[in-house]
């Protein structure tokens, strides 16, 4: 039942489209930031 709910019903697939691209997110800005952090890291101290 919830899973017919879940991928038949708009409710349901917006809430998918939110998981996702949270998730999604979540790894673009983890990724993102340890680049920064490596560059950071590289550069000479002053």
């Amino acid at each position: 039942m919830a899973w017919d709910l879940l991928f038949t019903s708009d409710i349901g697939l917006f809430s998918l489209f939110v998981i996702a691209f949270t998730i999604g997110m979540s790894v673009f800005f983890a990724r993102f930031f340890r680049k920064k952090m490596d560059e950071d890291a590289a550069k000479p101290p002053g």
